[in-house]
């Protein structure tokens, strides 16, 4: 893991054959079958159907709890209580990053509040002093006298299954039998390496409060046919309407949507120029997604709190950190579009619209056409892994 002064490492000039083939599906693929489908309603509005998400995939499966950029410096630490366990993340002076439950072993206390990276050779806890290493083990104990035949070895922080690869942090916080991590290491990790997400600097970050389903945000990522509509003051200019193909890797899925101008002429193994006409969009099952732009990348790490309310912690990820006031104005002028407009005024803000309908009752299911079937295959993962 590099260090904020390590030089920039870019991205390949070559996209996975996964990537490829995607884009050049955009210019091939048939026009979109005329299909509709039909959702109900209470997956959206049901508590007990929140409940059973909760278990089966937010406390089962893998999730991401942000990119490798939240955490860059070894010997730094964070707490992370998103997904309703506290987690500690802590990156020795190795670099490698390792995580915890953020609760002392002698009488549970929390050891840390850190929201943001800090520096942390040792954690002590604030009730009695216990300390732990970035290793997780415990270091020290006052007046250990008074713990008699107690076996130190045995009062480490409690582990948390996680992986990093690829630029982002994978975890299963509260700790199932079996945490699968295959296809994060592997062919998603070979995707964001592409993108050469893990050298990325971490430009800004922000947690918004949605008063809508989880499930609404994510379908605003998973279809092309709002673009032109809702977006049609801010990015709609830049793309071209449906143009888009799509495919799965495992419950996860993966999108190229066709930028103005097309791939009329543009080599598609020139990476960087590749990337000018297509943008990439990945939505890691069960609740997050990655947009890669031209030159930056978006993150989002959505972190359902109720069946009408979810946390998206939102992360703007560039080549590097801005080096003139040309620069810092130019991303400042990106954050405010993306994060304060397209994302956080219309994504959001049409998310908790259909909240407020769909619990009015107007509708007992919603219509997908066409340029939406994205949703339903979503949706359809969704209730297959609840059962």
């Amino acid at each position: 893991m590099r260090g904020m002064n390590a030089p920039v490492h870019l991205p390949p000039r070559t996209p996975t054959p996964a990537q490829l083939t995607l884009a050049r599906r955009c210019e091939t693929d048939e026009a979109q079958a005329p299909v509709t489908s039909r959702i109900a309603a209470s997956a959206y509005t049901c508590p007990d159907r929140f409940d059973a998400e909760m278990q089966r995939l937010f406390r089962m499966l893998p999730v991401v709890l942000g990119p490798s950029a939240m955490l860059p410096e070894p010997g730094s630490t964070m707490t992370h209580d998103g997904f309703g366990a506290p987690l500690l993340l802590w990156r020795d002076r190795r670099g490698t990053l390792h995580l915890f439950l953020n609760a002392c072993r002698h009488r549970s206390t929390r050891l840390l509040d850190a929201p943001e990276p800090t520096a942390a050779p040792a954690i002590v806890c604030p009730y009695h002093a216990w300390s732990y290493g970035p290793d997780g083990r415990l270091k020290g104990i006052p007046r250990r006298d008074s713990f008699p035949g107690i076996d130190t070895a045995r009062l480490g922080l409690v582990p948390v299954p996680a992986a990093e690869a690829g630029g982002l942090i994978w975890a299963t916080p509260h700790r199932p039998q079996a945490a699968d991590f295959t296809l994060a290491i592997g062919p998603l990790a070979d995707d964001f390496n592409a993108l050469g997400l893990a050298g990325m600097h971490l430009y800004a970050r922000r947690t918004h409060r949605v008063r809508s389903n989880w499930k609404l945000i994510m379908d605003a990522f998973l279809e092309s046919y709002h673009v032109q509509r809702l977006h049609r003051n801010s990015i709609a200019r830049f793309f071209r309407d449906g143009v888009t193909a799509s495919d799965t890797v495992g419950p996860h899925m993966r999108s190229a949507v066709a930028r103005v101008g097309g791939l009329a002429g543009v080599d598609t193994n020139d990476w960087p120029a590749l990337r000018r006409v297509v943008t990439y969009t990945y939505q890691l099952f069960p609740a997050t997604v990655l947009v890669a732009s031209p030159d930056y990348v978006n993150l989002m790490v959505l972190m359902p709190q109720a069946v009408d309310e979810t946390l998206v912690e939102d992360f703007m990820l560039i080549a590097e950190a801005p080096q003139s006031d040309e620069a810092r104005a130019h991303w400042a002028r990106s954050w405010a579009l993306l994060d304060g407009q397209v994302f956080g005024t219309e994504d959001f803000g049409a998310a908790e619209a259909g909240q407020k309908g769909l619990q009015s009752g107007a509708n007992s299911e919603i219509l997908l056409g066409g340029l939406e079937q994205g949703i339903a295959a979503f949706h359809a993962s969704v209730a297959a892994a609840i059962g």
